[in-house]
C-alpha cells in the first residue's frame, strides 16, 4: 500500500521520504525512486527511525508500516506490540516532543471491531478484538486519541476494510482476497471456507489509495474515517467471479476451528462519513479483480 500512496503524493510540491522495511521489494517504486528520497528500517527499529524523522523534519507522517498477520500476533505477541502499538507511541512521543506541528496519520484496519453485533458497521461501533494483531492496532487508534485531545496534535485515524490489488501481499495469513486471486492466476484451486456463505467489504487498492488522499486534504483533525466500498461481497459469489476469470477449481470447506475463535464474520461497512467529503470508491469488484489479475501475468512474463 505504501508504493501505492507515494505514488499518488509525488509531485513538485511535495518532498517525500518513504521509509520501508529491509526486505520491502524494490521494484515497487522503481517508477518513482528517482523523485523520493528513500530509507530502509524496520519499524521497531526505534533509534533508527527517530534519527530519519531528526534529519528529515516532517511536516506529515503517515504510518502504515506494521506486522500484518493476526496468526503471527499469536506466535510473537511481544514482537506484534512493538510493530503494531509501540511504534505509532513512540510516532507520536517523537512528534510531541519535537516537532508538535507535524501532521500525523495512523492506518488502522478492520480488524479492531472483533465480531460485529450490528451492520453495517461505522465509526461509532464498539470494538472487541478477536486478535492480539486487533488489540494492538486498536491500542494504536487510542494513542491516537489521547495524543490529540491531551498534546494537541493534529491527528487523523483511518480503517481499512479487506483491500486487494496490484503489488498487495499475496500471503494467505496477510491478505486473504488477494492470496486467493493469486491462486486463480495461478490455476489452483481455491479453498473458500464457510462454504462461501459469508459476506466482507471488498475495496480495490486504488480507492483505497484516493480515500487516504482525501482523508489527508479534508479530513477534520481529532476524527476516524472508514474506507470501504461499502458493498456486501458474498464469497460463493467472489469465487464465481475467480472461476469464471481464471476457470480454476474452487473448493467450499468447514471453517477450520482456528478461524472461527478469530474471524470476524459477516462485515459490512457504513461509509457515510468519508463519502460526505466527497469521496466514491470507482472500481467494481470484477474489475479490480481482473486488473489484478493482469498484473499478476505481466509478471510471469
Amino acid at each position: 500500500m505504501g508504493s501505492h500512496l507515494a505514488e499518488s503524493l509525488v509531485n513538485k510540491k511535495n518532498k517525500l521520504l518513504l521509509i520501508s522495511k529491509s526486505n520491502a521489494k524494490k521494484a515497487n517504486i522503481d517508477t518513482i525512486q528517482s523523485k523520493i528520497i528513500h530509507k530502509k528500517a524496520n519499524i521497531t527499529n526505534f533509534p533508527k527511525i527517530g534519527k530519519i524523522i531528526d534529519d528529515f523534519k516532517p511536516d506529515m507522517i503517515i504510518h502504515l508500516a506494521g506486522q500484518t498477520s493476526h496468526s503471527q500476533s499469536f506466535e510473537q505477541p511481544l514482537a506484534d506490540v512493538d510493530s503494531n502499538a509501540k511504534s505509532t507511541l513512540f510516532l507520536l512521543e517523537k512528534i510531541r516532543k519535537t516537532n508538535p506541528k507535524c501532521k500525523f496519520i495512523l492506518g488502522s484496519t478492520f480488524i479492531v471491531i472483533g465480531r460485529p453485533k450490528k451492520l453495517p458497521v461505522d465509526e461509532n461501533t464498539p470494538c472487541n478484538p478477536t486478535t492480539i494483531y486487533g488489540t494492538n492496532r486498536l491500542a494504536s487508534e487510542n494513542y491516537c486519541k489521547i495524543y490529540h485531545e491531551v498534546y494537541g496534535l493534529d491527528i487523523k485515524v483511518f480503517r481499512i476494510t479487506n483491500s486487494y490489488g496490484p503489488r498487495e501481499q499475496t500471503i494467505k495469513n496477510k491478505n486473504a482476497v488477494n492470496f486467493l486471486i493469486y491462486k486463480a492466476h495461478k490455476n489452483e484451486e481455491i479453498t473458500i471456507f464457510h462454504k462461501g456463505k459469508f459476506f466482507r467489504d471488498l475495496i480495490f487498492i486504488s480507492d483505497v489509495i484516493s480515500g487516504i488522499r482525501f482523508i489527508i486534504e479534508k479530513g477534520k483533525p481529532g476524527n476516524l474515517y472508514w474506507i470501504s466500498s461499502g458493498q456486501k461481497m458474498w464469497f460463493d459469489k467472489f469465487g464465481n467471479i475467480l472461476h469464471e476469470l481464471t476457470n480454476s477449481p474452487v473448493k467450499y470447506v468447514a471453517t477450520p476451528t482456528y478461524t472461527k475463535k478469530v474471524d470476524v464474520g459477516n462485515f459490512v461497512v457504513d461509509n457515510s462519513k468519508l463519502r460526505s467529503l466527497g469521496w466514491r470508491p470507482k472500481t467494481s469488484l470484477r474489475k479490480g479483480v481482473q486488473m489484478t489479475l493482469d498484473y499478476l501475468g505481466k509478471l510471469n512474463r
